[in-house]
């Protein structure tokens, strides 16, 4: 049974930063596609970043790019969101998903694109 778990969530002010991992468990990670998404309070879950599964490309949504970084330590098992320069508007819940085998020329942005999610890890920034 697969199982992706989330953590590295919490509290920060605006300008700090928050490094998430996903951790998977039941499935070698390495040949997955690795996606990042958030739900905001009282908003539909939406698309942060992705990175294939040999890393070398990586996709943002405009609104974190330049300030949220994807990375990957295959070896591990797990994936990373550093997140800098947080704002308010950041203030969500953030699920890891993968998908099994994904390509490594195309970029996965949509949530029906994954086959495994977490559970989530509240990130909440204070102004």
């Amino acid at each position: 049974q697969v199982q992706l778990v989330e953590s590295g969530g919490g509290l920060v002010q605006a300008g700090g930063s928050l490094k998430l991992s996903c951790t998977a468990s039941g499935r070698t990670f390495s040949s997955d596609a690795v996606g990042w998404f958030r739900q905001p309070p009282g908003k539909e879950r939406e698309f942060v970043a992705t990175i294939t599964w040999s890393s070398d490309r990586t996709y943002y949504a405009d609104s974190v790019k330049g300030r949220f970084t994807i990375a990957r330590d295959n070896a591990k098992n797990t994936v990373y969101l550093q997140m800098n320069t947080l704002k308010p508007e950041d203030t969500a819940v953030y699920y890891c998903a993968a998908r099994a085998y994904g390509s490594s020329y195309y970029y996965y942005t949509r949530d029906v694109d994954y086959d495994y999610w977490g559970q989530g890890t509240q990130v909440t920034v204070s102004s």
